[in-house]
């Protein structure tokens, strides 16, 4: 089991969390002030995700910070599971919002309120859009380079965020043609049941991370298309096992070889698969067990539970 240091790549997510920071703050003043010049409560909604995006950029910098740490006795696997504590704790953050808005709009939904300075508040609110969108897109390819969870949670919620200010928006424009001052507040609910939509779905994604679900059928396409062709050559194997924790991949699998062989013939194969593998599959750390194809035995072993 070997896996590269990973040192210049976690320095280089923290930056990026640092850049989420920094938009989070920019937005804030300016969707905070579009509210205040419009009195709308749809952009009091978009104000208040973007406050949420705030907290958590600072918990993903956390969190990377966190993971960045290297295995110790106490944690012999590392500590990159840690991002799915910052996702989880984003989607918790996100239904508050979410909650918030909501009460808001539904209290203007029965007091509609006419928006004012709409061409100010909308300039100011679409701008912040376009702050989010660049970070967004950013983000995104930082985090799919790096294989990064809680980056990539970080710029789908600015994307998102970026297509909820163009709703207010647009919503708040067809308040301003018609004179139905309604538009604003059902807008808002719209938005938050978005939001809710956000939440759940990061809570989600965070409670599988924690409970070890497996690769993707394609980056186990990739483990299998290596490991069949070496069972071309006469070698089997069996046993394999995937799981994932924030940008660190693991992957364990049995390998049969002919019970003739030495114990170097067998540690040489397996170091050649393991590579081969780990080239496969990015940001991995590859465990494999060597047993003898002939003995009957190495057959049972297949079920986590060996019985």
């Amino acid at each position: 089991m070997r896996h590269a240091p990973d040192t210049a790549r976690e320095i280089s997510l923290k930056r990026y969390a640092w850049i989420s920071i920094a938009a989070a703050l920019a937005t804030i003043v300016l969707k905070g002030g579009a509210w205040r010049i419009t009195d709308s409560v749809g952009l009091l909604s978009d104000a208040a995700e973007s406050l949420v995006n705030l907290i958590a950029a600072v918990v993903a910098l956390y969190a990377l910070t966190v993971a960045a740490r290297p295995a110790d006795d106490e944690h012999a696997y590392g500590h990159t599971k840690v991002e799915y504590f910052s996702s989880g704790f984003e989607g918790a953050l996100i239904l508050v919002a979410a909650g918030i808005s909501g009460i808001a709009a539904v209290r203007r939904l029965f007091d509609p309120h006419p928006v004012t300075h709409l061409a100010i508040g909308a300039s100011v609110a679409l701008l912040a859009s376009v702050i989010n969108l660049v970070v967004a897109r950013v983000l995104l390819r930082a985090a799919r380079r790096h294989g990064s969870i809680a980056l990539e949670a970080d710029a789908k919620h600015l994307m998102t965020d970026v297509w909820t200010s163009v709703g207010v928006v647009a919503g708040l424009g067809a308040a301003e043609i018609t004179g139905w001052d309604v538009l604003d507040p059902l807008l808002a609910l719209a938005v938050t049941a978005n939001i809710l939509y956000i939440g759940g779905s990061l809570l989600r994604r965070s409670a599988m991370g924690l409970l070890d679900t497996g690769l993707s059928s394609e980056l186990r396409t990739r483990i299998l298309d290596v490991l069949d062709e070496f069972e071309g050559r006469g070698v089997r194997y069996h046993a394999l096992r995937t799981r994932q924790a924030g940008m660190r991949r693991f992957i364990s699998f049995h390998v049969l070889v002919p019970g003739e062989w030495s114990v170097q013939q067998g540690h040489d194969l397996l170091e050649v698969i393991e590579e081969r593998v780990r080239n496969a599959v990015p940001n991995s750390t590859v465990f494999t067990h060597l047993e003898p194809i002939e003995d009957p035995v190495s057959f049972e072993d297949t079920r986590l539970e060996r019985p």
